[in-house]
């Protein structure tokens, strides 16, 4: 006879598998995996907004004195914050009830339960991974304010799509660095991306992960001789082919599926990138109660996600690309 607490299964089965569904999601992205590391994974509890607090400027009252000189007190509005709304992803498993009674014995339950959950985490991995590279448009506005919109191509002064809430092209510190070049090859990439690299330094901020797609990454290592391909374990022990530039890591997302853009280099300072998830909805059951279609023979749990990516130094982030 069937297992009798089918629904049980379902539901357990999704809990337990829920932070293996959070983890392979990060695995299956150089920039998350990063974000991670860095602690740049912040959850938010509530709000009808993600709000990402940013410094926009200098303190005035700062300055050279001497002696008895008065020193400047007057207050210094210096803190702002951009403003992301709240994107959801979800990804049903189902099971009918001719399914239920088929697979008799929990064993088998489980055994089918485990190859449907298996695709679901593929599935939320891709779709996260290609939101990154988004630009907030995509199905119909709900996808991620990822990459193309933090750091679009376009030069600083046409910028002019509110991005957090903040015009770019008003605010000159909230753009982020554009170049389209020749064809790259392998004589000039390094000095195209030399250029790009000494655009986005300051002080001890530089880029720390540098992402490409097959055709810039193929021209890449066609530059460096042999003695020169250094590896970053940390990076490459998680599956991604690692390269180094100046001392960030250069890492390929392209392959079979990948997202990034053709020909495209993208140069990004960590620091400054988050990853802001729901607390309550951070690849998670959505509900561990059972579901029941009103009309159908059929079960449903939902594995959901909410929250977006969003940044607070846009100005560091840049995007190189080759004609």
């Amino acid at each position: 006879m069937a297992f009798p607490n089918v629904s049980d299964i379902v539901a357990t089965t999704i809990q337990s598998r829920t932070r293996k569904i959070a983890d392979n999601v990060t695995k299956n992205n150089a920039l998350y995996m990063r974000l991670d590391q860095r602690g740049n994974r912040k959850p938010f509890s509530g709000g009808n907004v993600i709000y990402q607090e940013l410094s926009f400027a200098q303190n005035a009252n700062g300055g050279w004195y001497s002696g008895y000189d008065l020193l400047p007190v007057a207050a210094s509005d210096v803190i702002s914050a951009a403003e992301f709304n709240i994107k959801q992803l979800a990804c049903p498993v189902t099971m009918s009830g001719l399914e239920q009674i088929q697979n008799a014995g929990k064993e088998q339950m489980i055994d089918l339960l485990e190859g449907r959950i298996t695709v679901a985490e593929a599935t939320m991995a891709n779709l996260m991974a290609e939101g990154i590279y988004a630009d907030g448009t995509t199905y119909g506005g709900k996808s991620l304010t990822g990459l193309s919109a933090a750091m679009p191509a376009l030069a600083p002064a046409s910028q002019t799509t509110a991005y957090g809430g903040i015009v770019g092209s008003t605010w000159t510190f909230w753009t982020s660095k554009y170049t389209l070049t020749a064809a790259q090859t392998a004589a000039n990439i390094q000095g195209f991306m030399n250029t790009m690299w000494a655009s986005l330094v300051r002080g001890t901020d530089r880029p720390d992960l540098i992402v490409q797609d097959n055709v810039a990454w193929g021209v890449y290592m066609a530059s460096l001789q042999a003695q020169q391909r250094f590896t970053s374990p940390e990076v490459g022990n998680l599956g991604f082919p690692s390269l180094k530039f100046m001392d960030a890591d250069v890492v390929l997302d392209g392959g079979i599926g990948g997202f990034n853009t053709a020909n495209t280099t993208l140069f990004l300072n960590t620091k400054y990138i988050f990853l802001r998830p729901h607390s309550a909805r951070d690849m998670v059951a959505l509900d561990p109660n059972k579901r029941y279609a009103v009309n159908q023979d059929a079960e449903v749990s939902i594995l959901a996600w909410a929250g977006n990516l969003t940044c607070s130094g846009r100005q560091f982030q840049g995007r190189l690309v080759g004609a």
